[in-house]
């Protein structure tokens, strides 16, 4: 997919909204009652369904063909991301590309995307923008754009990247140091017309950044591992 071109940043001084989210707090009533992959990016563009769309450059819809085998779910866009209007072209994005290569997973056969579509931070001085966390009311916010995603996608498989995508599906005692690197069911909580065949817990890419320098390399290594059991479960369900 091609990027959609950064519009004007709001308020730079102000941040994103951290106090308690009022107005609107569903994004139901902007996104397509028959979704189709262009229909809900342009859709999502006017999304007022939180708060968060304020202080943001853009909605940053998911990148990859709807026929993809592999759905990978991250948190938030980032800085980058929000300005050039994909996921996963910052920082942790460079890490991930790195991870997959990797282990082994093709990333044509890859769509990402994340489970908050606008970017919340706060001022950090002059024009540095620092990443905040979304809040529980962000995600249920958003999950109707992520459901109709999931209209629209077939997955053999899912990858959560972080915390905040593993409790969008199973809730919020969902902790990704204990889940990560096994394969588990889709949540049956989360109904989905086709839901994939397992889903795969992992750390964000992010956390390898923030990571004190001589863990690094060790997660890494462990968010290649994981991404590896990704690629190899893919290959065991090709029917070729």
């Amino acid at each position: 997919m091609v990027a959609s071109p950064p519009r004007a940043q709001r308020n730079p001084q102000h941040g994103a909204h951290s106090g308690p989210m009022t107005d609107r707090t569903d994004a139901r009533p902007w996104v397509p009652a028959d979704p189709t992959p262009d229909s809900l990016r342009e859709a999502l563009q006017g999304c007022r369904g939180c708060e968060l769309h304020a202080d943001a450059t853009q909605a940053v819809p998911g990148r990859g063909t709807f026929d993809a085998r592999l759905l990978l779910l991250g948190e938030q866009p980032g800085d980058q991301e929000d300005r050039q209007g994909a996921p996963f072209v910052g920082p942790a994005g460079r890490v991930l590309v790195d991870a997959l290569d990797e282990a082994g997973v093709d990333r044509s056969d890859v769509y990402v995307t994340n489970t908050v579509k606008h970017f919340r931070w706060r001022s950090g001085g002059g024009k540095r923008r620092i990443h905040q966390s979304p809040g529980r009311a962000h995600v249920e916010a958003c999950r109707p754009w992520l459901d109709a995603e999931l209209s629209l996608l077939r997955p053999v498989g899912a990858v959560l990247l972080g915390g905040t995508a593993g409790k969008a599906l199973y809730g919020s005692t969902f902790r990704v140091g204990e889940a990560r690197s096994v394969l588990r069911d889709w949540p049956e909580k989360y109904p989905v017309a086709h839901p994939p065949a397992w889903v795969l817990a992992t750390l964000h890419p992010s956390a390898v950044l923030r990571a004190d320098p001589a863990d690094r390399q060790d997660l890494y290594a462990g968010l290649v591992a994981d991404l590896r059991l990704a690629a190899t479960t893919l290959k065991d369900a090709d029917p070729s």
